[in-house]
Order: C-alpha cells, then sequence, then structure tokens
C-alpha cells in the first residue's frame, strides 16, 4: 500500500511512545555482505510487519550489522543499499519512519530520508565534538541544516545523540549533558536522545532528568529500555527507541523475538 501524506501530529516526539529500531542485515560493502539484497530487504520488512502488528508509533531503519562503521561518511554501496531498504519500508506501514546511518553519516541519512519520504534522522555528534570507536567525530549540525534547508527538507525532523553510547566524552567533559541539551537546541534540534554507555544498556535515570531541565525539546531514551524498567522512566522520558530487548535474547544481532514483543507490550499497557 502506498501511505498518506503525513501531517505534523505524526511527528510529535513529546507523545511518540515507542519507535522500533529495524537492525538491517549486512549491507553490499560491508565485511559481513552475504551476497543478497532480496535477503536484507526481506529481513527488514519481516520486522516492519512484526512491529506494525503490535502497535509501535514509529521506527527507525539503521545499518547496524554494517560493523566496523565508516567514520562520518558512507560509501556509495551503502547509501544506495538503504535507500532500497527504506523504499521498500515505506510501501509497508503509513507509521512514521526514520534513518540512521552509520557512522555519523548524517548528510547520507538526510538523503536517504528525502529520497524515500521519511519523517526524522538519527544523528551522531551534532554539536562539539566526541571520540567514537571509529575515531573523532566532529560536530555536524551547520552543513546539516544547511543541507536539509538547500533539500526543502526542513519536515524532516533531527533527533540527536547527546554524550553517546560507544564514545569517549574526554575532551567535553567539563560539559555537563545538560549543557549539551540547552547547545543543541539553540543549535535548532527538534529532539534529544540519551544513552547508556553501550548498545543495550539503559542511560543513568540522572541523565534524563538533567536533560529534561535543560531543553523544551522531546527527550528519548536510545538504549536500554526494556519491560521491567519502562515504568521507571516513562514519566521522564517523551518516547523510547527500543531495539535490543525486542531480539531473542535481548541481543541486538538476533531476530526479532514476538514473545518478546508480547511481553513488553503487555506490561507497558
Amino acid at each position: 500500500m502506498r501511505p498518506n501524506s503525513h501531517n505534523e501530529s505524526d511527528l510529535d516526539f513529546k507523545s511518540s511512545g515507542v519507535i522500533g529500531c529495524v537492525h538491517v542485515l549486512p549491507l553490499p560493502g560491508s565485511p559481513s555482505y552475504r551476497g543478497s539484497i532480496e535477503e536484507i530487504i526481506d529481513h527488514a520488512l519481516k520486522e516492519v510487519t512484526l512491529y506494525n502488528r503490535f502497535g509501535v508509533q514509529g521506527l527507525i531503519i539503521e545499518n547496524t550489522h554494517d560493523v566496523p562503521y565508516t567514520r562520518g561518511c558512507a560509501n556509495p554501496e551503502t547509501v544506495a543499499s538503504m535507500a532500497s531498504v527504506c523504499a521498500e519500508a515505506r510501501k509497508e506501514t503509513e507509521l512514521p519512519l526514520g534513518v540512521q546511518i552509520l557512522a555519523g553519516a548524517a548528510i547520507e541519512s538526510l538523503a536517504v530520508a528525502v529520497a524515500c519520504r521519511l519523517q526524522f534522522l538519527r544523528v551522531e555528534g551534532y554539536a562539539f565534538a566526541h571520540i567514537a570507536d571509529e575515531g573523532i567525530i566532529q560536530s555536524c549540525a551547520a552543513v546539516l541544516l544547511r543541507k536539509r534547508s538547500e533539500l526543502k527538507a526542513n519536515h524532516i525532523k533531527v533527533l540527536v545523540d547527546i554524550k553517546k553510547k560507544h564514545s569517549s566524552h574526554a575532551i567535553t567533559a567539563d560539559v555537563s549533558i545538560g549543557k549539551v541539551a540547552k547547545t543543541c537546541e539553540f543549535m535548532k534540534a527538534d529532539g534529544l536522545i540519551i544513552t547508556g554507555d553501550f548498545t543495550g544498556e539503559i542511560p543513568d535515570i540522572r541523565d534524563v532528568e538533567d536533560t529534561k531541565r535543560n531543553t523544551q525539546l522531546p527527550v528519548m531514551i536510545g538504549s536500554g529500555v526494556t519491560a521491567d524498567n519502562f515504568n521507571r522512566f516513562r514519566n521522564i522520558a517523551d518516547a523510547f527507541i527500543i531495539g535490543s530487548y525486542f531480539k531473542a535474547d535481548g541481543l541486538w544481532m538476533n531476530d526479532i523475538d514476538e514473545r518478546r514483543l508480547e511481553t513488553f507490550f503487555e506490561a507497558i499497557r
């Protein structure tokens, strides 16, 4: 089915609830690519179908299996493949869809979002610099927002990881997470994402609270949310990006376990 156009109410992340992660299988050009783009698309669409059935409020599509990631950019075959996956996903759901191309490939993510009629991006290295396992990630805010304006795509929201996982923040140790949040708002971000130190780890609740005190932007938790800890954060955070918990054994690299989806949505109801 071809989705209807989305209005601004679809993009109110302060009431978005749960955003499910579609972790795309290794893409062409990545070390673990298996040789079949059809398999990649089919796997992604199965996840989209499952999430649709259980009533998530949005989906984000990420090239998580492409480890090790390139830094600050993406190869043409990665961008083309992500566009193929996102275009097929767009046909299958009317949910708001987002994209992240790792690591730090913000302009490439924007290009895919424009081409595939997506609603948001997840971006790292928006304001300030940090040291990721790929190397130094520089701020992308100025370049990204100028490109977004040039492409007449200001309707595409930019959700920003701050003090993000898998990174050292020693060079900004004198800048609190609340100050980073305030700066990202000043630099015209549309929402903020707080994570733990690694994929699948819950953030410190004090970081979430500090962020909320220092910004009017929507604040999302982007790692570590489970059926057991959801109620601890539901009155603090505005939305939750969840991937690992829905996978078999709670590991992001596994396939979705339908029983874990059932358990989670029963618990939060």
